[in-house]
């Protein structure tokens, strides 16, 4: 006999996306994650910013060189905690009250082992990563020295994502706005005493990052555990469910791996790049934070666009999924090309701003007016996964970004640094791989039936 499914109605303000316009509902949703990533850059790009000002060029190409791989090991966890807020979508837009309840527990259980496991590999291997990377040796103190501090404060990093998630799931994204606000300004508060005022080093710059965070995790937790809400978290609840984790890592595992592709791929590409010297790092680590301004426009259509169809296609409503993913990819590629030709425009004012060094300004300005004209393609990519994963096709992105952003892309690197040294290109590996990738997802959305994604698995866990 099919068990029974607890069904629970969602009040007005809970963050339904299965009646409305749909295309209101999507922007009211991308505004505050926009918003949110906009202070998310500020406080990462303030870490950079501050150490280059006060500690020099060897502290800035320590702590810039850091994204590659702090996002290669957190990616994994990251992407089954994606997997985790399309379970809790699809159920909330199926009114399945318990299984929703159920994978925010588990979820949350999954960050606490994460958080753990996480710190004790970044603080432990931090010095293996590094010399796989070929880290300059003049940068090399300064890099063990930052990433271990800021792995020391790993389970912070992964709750606040974990909450987050929970969070953007049920259509809530303005209070991760308001949390991340308040977080980023500590930040830049925090950086600006240790730096400036109390003279420390870099160690001091991944201490308040690590501080901030943990602000805003307390903030996401009281929110979540208040009496109130639609689906309150109960610590003594906090705990796997076998049936619900399974779900989870099904669907989470493939963007986690895909995540980690990415990672993968971009730290061999750090890998070449260090082997250009200290300049040529600290000019690709000011890029990458000037390029994760393009993101933000990618990263909130995507999230709004795959919490809106994991509702809908919960809900049965296969014409409203399509009409939700149509528009996240136009406005997603829409918008990052717009950054991308103000990027193009003032790419040297936008690199002085870190370093004003003339080879690091030469080299990042190269890098940016290689690649920003191209941030449609990067933006189509990223929107068509997130169509993929709201749909319960995690597998597709996941087999993409393997054979394109990955195998792919590295190589084309292995091969053109046999043929000549030009770091140039490199910088061309980003466009060539982004083009390849939106040919592929392009030919899967317009003739494959993602749209019945979910159709037959029903609601039980």
């Amino acid at each position: 006999m099919e068990k029974k499914v607890l069904k629970t109605k969602k009040p007005a303000d809970t963050g339904n996306m299965t009646v409305g316009n749909p295309y209101m509902l999507m922007i009211s949703f991308a505004l505050p994650v926009f918003l949110s990533q906009v202070f998310q850059q500020m406080y990462n790009t303030a870490d950079a910013f501050l150490v280059g000002r006060y500690l020099g060029t060897n502290a800035l190409a320590a702590v810039t060189s850091s994204g590659t791989l702090i996002f290669l090991m957190t990616s994994l966890f990251y992407g089954i905690g994606m997997g985790g807020g399309v379970m809790i979508s699809r159920y909330f837009g199926a009114d399945a009250g318990e299984q929703v309840s159920r994978a925010i527990h588990t979820l949350l259980a999954f960050g606490v082992v994460s958080g753990f496991l996480l710190t004790l590999a970044g603080v432990g291997f931090t010095p293996v990563f590094l010399s796989w990377m070929r880290t300059d040796p003049e940068v090399m103190p300064e890099a063990v020295e930052y990433f271990r501090f800021y792995f020391a404060g790993a389970f912070a990093m992964v709750m606040y994502n974990i909450c987050c998630s929970i969070m953007n799931a049920l259509g809530d994204s303005r209070r991760p706005l308001y949390y991340l606000i308040f977080s980023s300004l500590l930040n830049v508060g925090l950086d600006c005493v240790f730096l400036g005022a109390f003279g420390w080093g870099v160690w001091a710059a991944a201490v308040a990052t690590v501080v901030s965070q943990a602000a805003s995790v307390v903030l996401c937790m009281a929110h979540l555990m208040r009496r109130g809400n639609v689906f309150t978290v109960e610590l003594s609840q906090i705990r796997f469910h076998k049936r619900m984790l399974a779900e989870i890592i099904q669907n989470g595992l493939p963007a986690g791996v895909q995540n980690s592709v990415i990672g993968f791929a971009n730290v061999i590409v750090q890998s070449q790049i260090n082997s250009f010297g200290k300049l040529a790092m600290a000019a690709y680590g000011v890029h990458s934070k000037i390029e994760g301004f393009a993101f933000l426009p990618i990263i909130s259509f995507n999230m709004a666009c795959t919490t809106f169809i994991s509702q809908n296609l919960g809900a049965g409503q296969h014409k409203r999924a399509k009409q939700g993913a149509r528009f996240g990819i136009l406005a997603a590629s829409c918008l990052a090309e717009c950054v991308g030709l103000i990027y193009y425009g003032f790419a040297p004012q936008l690199v002085g701003m870190f370093d004003r060094t003339a080879g690091v300004v030469e080299l990042g300005v190269r890098q940016a007016r290689t690649v920003a004209l191209f941030y449609f393609l990067l933006a189509f990519s990223h929107s068509v996964a997130a169509v993929c994963r709201g749909a319960g096709k995690a597998f597709v992105p996941m087999f993409v970004m393997l054979s394109v952003w990955c195998v792919l892309r590295i190589s084309y690197i292995i091969t053109v640094m046999r043929i000549t040294g030009d770091i140039g290109l490199i910088y061309w590996a980003y466009p060539i791989t982004w083009a390849v990738s939106s040919v592929i997802y392009l030919l899967y959305y317009l003739r494959s039936d993602w749209v019945h994604g979910f159709d037959g698995a029903g609601v039980n866990a």
